[in-house]
């Protein structure tokens, strides 16, 4: 890099990583693209993969109660794809068209998350129709918090629970859509993260984002308010903490990094040829780097939050019970089927099946 380009502002004196630059770690203008960032960002990363990768095959190994543990793998993955995801990004920073579709494969997931969480606590509280036969008739509580002051005097009823499916599974759709969409869009030369222009598609698609992902936290909020009493033995507050803080939390960090960089607070960034990278581009690099550090904390978080122990009925360091690598492989190809997923959303969003509960093994039978 030339002395011209490494005297280019890029972190300012509010931007954490100035910390950095003012001890003499890293080079002004280089933090994002060093090789200091990319090994510690390494590091959080494999340490979240080893921590993530056991407990995905402790989970295997006492794969005792299938119907929950299913759900339970399918969220840990999340720790490995948002980890990985996130530092081959930051490797390949130069290449805006190749990491953007490292996040593709991260923003279909999160989506498919959100919708495994969900199910797992429908499977604690055994299925659809043992909710409904709890809740139903109960009047609505009136709750500022979770807006439900509209709902007062209304009881509780199938179209309630089947809304709150519904934000959810809206989300697994729209996710993957519009990441598609935006593949499409940035080959085009239409989006570019971070970049506020109404000419150009990130601002429109941010918001098409906001309003899905603020649907589906409402719906998990609404689920949430109505069975907290009966989740209580699941321990379900590490639980939702966890998964919101990874999922939700995320997004809205990294939009504060665009709208940071957008108001110059974050400067930016110039290649070995002197050329600044495109509007956005500082900003994802940022939350990529947080993420890395990020994952290593939800691993630890996940790992108290799904503990082994419940379906291993003492400690999984154990010498436990005999299993061979074909009967894990054959567990863990049946938690990563998503034909389960197409099927419920055509329970949920069906019209014939609007005003019918779902009971586990019997199928639908009407109220």
């Amino acid at each position: 890099m030339s002395q011209n380009q490494s005297s280019l502002p890029l972190l300012t004196s509010t931007t954490p990583a100035s910390v950095l630059v003012k001890l003499g770690v890293v080079d002004k203008g280089t933090f994002l693209h060093s090789t200091f960032v990319q090994v510690i960002a390494g590091a959080f990363v494999w340490a979240a993969l080893i921590i993530t990768c056991h407990h995905i095959f402790q989970h295997l190994r006492w794969y005792t109660h299938s119907t929950e543990q299913r759900w339970i793998v399918r969220i840990l993955f999340i720790v490995p794809i948002y980890g990985f995801d996130s530092w081959l990004s930051l490797l390949f920073f130069n290449n805006e068209h190749l990491y953007i579709y490292f996040d593709t494969v991260r923003d279909c997931y999160e989506a498919f998350v959100i919708y495994s969480f969900l199910s797992l606590c429908y499977e604690y509280l055994g299925g659809e129709g043992s909710i409904m036969s709890e809740l139903r008739g109960k009047p609505i509580k009136s709750n500022f918090m979770y807006c439900t002051c509209c709902l007062s005097g209304k009881t509780y009823t199938i179209g309630f629970l089947r809304f709150c499916k519904q934000a959810t599974l809206q989300f697994c759709l729209v996710k993957p859509v519009m990441a598609i969409l935006t593949i499409i869009l940035q080959s085009m030369g239409l989006y570019h993260d971070g970049d506020w222009s109404p000419s150009t598609s990130y601002l429109y698609i941010t918001m098409i984002y906001n309003v899905s992902v603020s649907l589906a936290l409402y719906g998990l909020f609404l689920f949430y308010f109505a069975t907290k009493e009966m989740l209580t033995p699941f321990d379900p507050v590490l639980k939702f903490f966890t998964i919101k803080s990874v999922i939700f939390l995320s997004f809205w960090q990294g939009v504060s990094l665009a709208i940071l960089e957008k108001a110059k607070v974050i400067g930016p960034l110039y290649d070995e040829n002197n050329v600044q990278f495109a509007p956005g581009s500082v900003a994802a690099g940022y939350q990529n780097f947080f993420i890395c550090i990020e994952m290593f904390f939800a691993a630890v978080a996940l790992k108290y939050a799904f503990p082994v122990n419940v379906y291993s009925g003492s400690s999984a360091d154990g010498p436990g019970r005999s299993v061979t690598m074909q009967s894990i492989s054959s567990s863990l190809k049946e938690t990563m089927n998503p034909r389960d997923i197409m099927t419920d959303a055509i329970h949920n969003f069906h019209p014939q099946y609007q005003q019918y509960t779902q009971y586990s093994g019997s199928g639908p039978d009407a109220q």
